[in-house]
Parts: C-alpha cells; structure tokens; sequence
C-alpha cells in the first residue's frame, strides 16, 4: 500500500508506492543509449589533459610531479566558470548568516511595496568548476579510488577557501540528462552571500532536534536507528554508512555519512571516498552503466552550532512530473527497503 513518509532532515514528504513501479514502461532504468559505451573524444575536451588552454586560467591544481599554472601533468584541476551564475565582488560574505534572504530586509529602510514585490540584489559569490580527473570519463565511479581521494580533497580545500560566504555549496552532475553541460567528470561550487531555504530548514530541525534530546544530534541518532534496523543500510566501513534515506524522493537515492558526526565536510577527518565510490559503482552494476545523477555536499551553514555533514547522491532515473512540481511532495516508485537491498547484491 503506498505510504507517505516525512524526511526527519528536511521535513519533505515523500509518496513512496512501489506498485506504480509494475506500470506499463514504468520501471526504472537507463535507455539503450546509456547503456551504449561512447568513449569522449579528447580532442573536444576542454577538461583533458593538454588542452589547459581551452578553459579559463586555473585557480589551483595538484600535480603530484610539480609545473607551472595551465600545464599537463596534473591530477586534479580547478578553474573559473567559463559561464558563471555568481559574479565576483571583494567583501566576503554580505547576506546575513541566518537563513535564506528574505524579503523583509530587502524591503526595509521605507522601500516602497514594489520594492517588496520585486526585490533583487547583484549575484555575488564565485562560481568555480573542479575537473575531478584527467581521466576523460563520464563519471566518478569511472575513476580509479586513489583519484576519487585526491578529487575529494580538493573539494574541501576550495570549500575552506571561501568559508568567509554564507554558504559553499558543492555540486556534482553528471550526463546532460542530469544537467551536465560537458561529459567529463567535474564537480561544481558556488560560494554563495545567502543560506537557501532547504539549507536553512535543515539546519533549524539540527537545531530543534538537540534542544528536544538534550544536546543529541539528529543524524547521528538517525544513522544509529538506521544501523539497528538494518533495512536501508547498503554498506558501511571504518569511515562511513550509506543507506538509502527513509523518505527517498528518487529511485535509488544514497546518502552517505560520517560515522563520526562532524558539523563541516571541510574540516579535517575521514572524508567517506571509499564508501562513495562504492556506492556510485553498485549503482552503475546494477543498472548496466553509470547513470545521469545530482550529487551533492551538504555542510553546515553559518549560523548552525548542530549539524552534521552528509553527501547525497540522486540517480535521474525518472522525471519530475506534475505532482512534484506543483506540490513539492515526491512521489518515489522504488522503496528505499528495495533499493538497498538490491545495491547490497550489487
């Protein structure tokens, strides 16, 4: 029977009704086209290696044998957004810390209603991509793991570098189906002068939660009762758990946790790689290829004194459709229970 679940993080409910799954057309998988192998030309590939003068002048790389800024012989590379959505302004951080911007300070001071309407301001942040590899593949879990290590590290070195903003968010998407504009594996970060609104609803329900329990946090306390009941865990190792979340809103979500909690990923400790990395390639086994994906780092805001970092990793196997655009409730035709224990096989 379908059953709607509430996501003890966001709050987001969830309609999770595996029989709709047993439709006409209605399981979800890759298209033959995904499942075909079409290496990337490397003469088109701007993140390649040797093709350093076909992107912007890069702001940091690793390379492990030493040379000068825009040269080969690097293992992770990270430049401007050819394309940026954020335009770069001095002064760090200009949008209070507390959640996302709101209408009521930008209409304050005597602005006019219109200026309530229609309130705007500058764009401001940094708007960088990290080239996760040299490697021209598709995804992360084509990658060797040493190189998903040192991939990850830089995330976290980029994050600190601007840990002045309100917030850094640091995205992964992977095949245009999922938004990639380029194929080659590449992460995303936006140092953003506002906390949104699903990063600020998260941080109050840490924050609600300690105050209940008496200073106890809410994912940590989470993936306990996940471990105990072992129903939506799909591994665990010295660093991490990953499970499929209670109230999933996709077919095969992930996310993977600290097992230790700690508030940023950015900080130093155990970045759970490994765990990552196999769990991105269980999903490719089990569906036959890598799939379109969103992934992303969930860190602690400003503001937040209870938090916990977490990855979530969202597989576009099935479209966004009327109900979850008009009502923002999901509607997931693959339980959780399911999709762990089929990615425990895989």
């Amino acid at each position: 029977m379908p059953e709607i679940r509430i996501d003890p993080l966001s709050g987001q409910r969830t309609i999770v009704a595996d029989e709709r799954s047993r439709r006409p057309g209605g399981a979800p998988g890759l298209p033959p086209a995904l499942l075909e192998s079409h290496p990337i030309d490397a003469a088109e590939d701007p993140f390649a290696d040797g093709n350093e003068d076909r992107t912007p002048p890069e702001l940091y790389a690793l390379r492990p044998a030493g040379g000068a800024p825009d040269s080969g012989g690097w293992q992770v590379r990270v430049v401007p957004n050819l394309y940026p959505a954020l335009a770069p302004q001095d002064g760090g951080a200009q949008a209070d810390g507390r959640g996302s911007a709101d209408s009521s300070a930008l209409a304050s001071r005597g602005r006019s209603s219109a200026d309530e309407l229609f309130a705007s301001r500058p764009a401001s942040g940094a708007h960088e991509v990290i080239v996760n590899g040299p490697q021209p593949v598709f995804s992360l879990a084509d990658l060797p793991l040493e190189q998903v290590v040192a991939a990850m590290s830089v995330w976290r070195e980029r994050m600190r570098v601007h840990g002045d903003r309100a917030y850094v968010q640091l995205i992964v998407n992977e095949r245009r189906e999922a938004g990639a504009s380029l194929p080659h594996t590449h992460a995303q970060l936006y140092a953003l002068d506002f906390v949104p609104a699903a990063v600020a609803r998260e941080r109050e329900r840490f924050g609600a939660y300690a105050e209940r329990t008496m200073g106890q946090n809410l994912l940590e306390d989470l993936v306990a009762e996940e471990v105990r009941r072992r129903e939506r865990i799909v591994a665990i190792d010295e660093e991490a758990v990953l499970l499929a979340p209670y109230a999933s809103c996709l077919p095969f979500q992930l996310m993977l946790v600290p097992r230790a909690p700690r508030r940023r990923f950015e900080e130093e400790g155990p970045s759970g790689a490994a765990l990552l990395h196999d769990g991105l390639r269980r999903l490719a086994r089990h569906l036959g290829a890598s799939p379109p994906l969103n992934m992303w780092v969930r860190t602690a805001p400003q503001g937040a004194e209870q938090f916990c970092w977490h990855i979530d990793v969202l597989p576009r196997l099935t479209h966004l459709a009327g109900l979850e655009l008009s009502a923002g409730v999901s509607l997931n035709i693959v339980s959780p229970e399911q999709a762990a224990a089929v990615l425990r096989e895989a």
